[in-house]
């Protein structure tokens, strides 16, 4: 209940965070980066979180990572006003490659290939049913209403793919439950590095959206850490090994959009998450 408390008093508390870090962010991206001011004031949000979360060592990993691709997506930011058009595209071009991979190694976790066909498919179906892209596009648009820059185009698109990107994967859910069980947050701290990196990447790219990713890093992660106990009494090895195929699958959608070669409603594709441990479980491999 304290965790509960705590996590509902820090998500509540973020509206004036986030119009205070988009001003000073803003400053330090205008003319000249104000590092030590920026600095200062990410350092003092750190230290009133931590305070907040004296009573339990819930969710530290996940703040861990939030903090991270706050931190990458504002380095990003002035990256994008330094570097030329061309670097910043062959820089995402790169990334684009790079996530191909990574979806492809996860799709191959399967040992059921049947399993992944009916997760994606059934999971799309759902998906569309509840137009579940055209909600977090509109979620998008309603921040991009309030917090975009003027020459920011792409918000949305930086905020809907790196929400995807950061969440779809096995380390996030197998770092957030081993952070919720036995508070041991190694994973998460090294998909936050990771994080961290791309956001920088994305940020340069795809602009202020990107940072609105770490709202979705903190809800899906922290969810799933104060939920880690009776995830891990259900969630067996085979049934985790489907849902990361299935995130891969997922993954590779956002590296051919990251190429240009086929924009996909990812979103609505995420019921298949769900989905695909529960056939995993209802069909197990002998």
């Amino acid at each position: 209940m304290t965790s509960l408390w705590v996590a509902g008093s820090w998500i509540g508390g973020r509206i004036s965070y986030w119009r205070r870090l988009r001003l000073v962010t803003l400053a330090a991206t205008g003319n000249g980066f104000d590092l030590t001011g920026w600095l200062t004031f990410v350092v003092s949000q750190g230290l009133r979180t931590a305070r907040r979360l004296r009573y339990t060592s819930a969710m530290v990993g996940t703040l861990i990572n939030v903090g991270t691709v706050l931190t990458g997506g504002t380095v990003g930011l002035f990256l994008h006003r330094a570097l030329p058009q061309r670097f910043q595209r062959i820089v995402l071009q790169g990334l684009g490659l790079i996530t191909l991979l990574l979806g492809f190694q996860m799709a191959l976790k399967t040992a059921n290939i049947f399993i992944v066909l009916a997760s994606i498919l059934i999971g799309a179906l759902l998906g569309e049913w509840w137009r579940l892209q055209d909600r977090m596009d509109a979620l998008g648009h309603w921040l991009e209403a309030r917090f975009k820059r003027g020459d920011d185009d792409r918000f949305t698109e930086g905020f809907v793919t790196t929400s995807l990107l950061f969440c779809v994967g096995p380390m996030a859910l197998l770092g957030s439950i081993q952070d919720g069980v036995s508070g041991d947050y190694k994973t998460l701290a090294i998909k936050s590095f990771m994080d961290g990196f791309a956001a920088m990447v994305f940020a340069a790219e795809l602009g202020w959206g990107v940072l609105f990713s770490a709202a979705t890093v903190l809800v899906y992660q922290g969810g799933i850490t104060l939920a880690a106990a009776p995830l891990q009494r259900v969630l067996t090895s085979g049934m985790i090994n489907e849902m990361t195929a299935v995130g891969g699958l997922m993954i590779v959608g956002i590296g051919l959009m990251l190429l240009e070669i086929k924009r996909l409603p990812l979103a609505n594709f995420l019921p298949a998450l769900a989905l695909a441990p529960l056939l995993a479980a209802l069909w197990p491999m002998k």
